[in-house]
């Protein structure tokens, strides 16, 4: 069933149904799509960057990104095309971290367990020794 919606990019509203935008940008990003499609098809474009296809098509930067992470542009068919990593900015082709931020994340993630294991660990053994009961020998020979 239809639910009526805004549209996440102009707010007008639409019946939703797949998509969470309304029509009117679906045909614009659909005709975005083709244009910069259209481009890349010419044997001699195929090798164009990111910024060259902004320039030859005037289409939107954050569009082609997205074509591209929708697996719409394959970067196997066209090798110069790349968006940038969203925490160093280096050139990617897939997901949203290139690999050095993803090992460095990793790394990082592995000494924080490590650390909550600790006091996990250390936690356990205070609970541990709270529950031992120690007696004074009062009488003395």
């Amino acid at each position: 069933m239809a639910d009526l919606a805004n549209c996440s990019r102009c707010g007008a509203v639409f019946l939703k149904n797949i998509r969470d935008i309304c029509p009117a940008c679906y045909r614009e990003e659909e005709n975005a799509y083709q244009t910069v499609y259209q481009f890349l098809r010419k044997q001699k474009n195929r090798q164009a960057t990111m910024y060259e296809i902004v320039e030859a098509t005037g289409v939107e930067e954050w569009y082609i990104t997205k074509f591209i992470k929708e697996k719409r542009l394959l970067p196997s068919q066209f090798p110069n095309l790349n968006y940038p990593c969203e925490r160093c900015m280096a050139p990617i082709t897939s997901g949203k971290l290139c690999t050095d931020c993803t090992s460095e994340l990793k790394k990082e993630l592995d000494i924080q367990e490590e650390i909550e294991n600790r006091n996990e660990k250390l936690h356990s053994e205070e609970k541990e020794a709270a529950k031992t009961y120690f007696t004074l020998n009062k009488r003395r020979d």
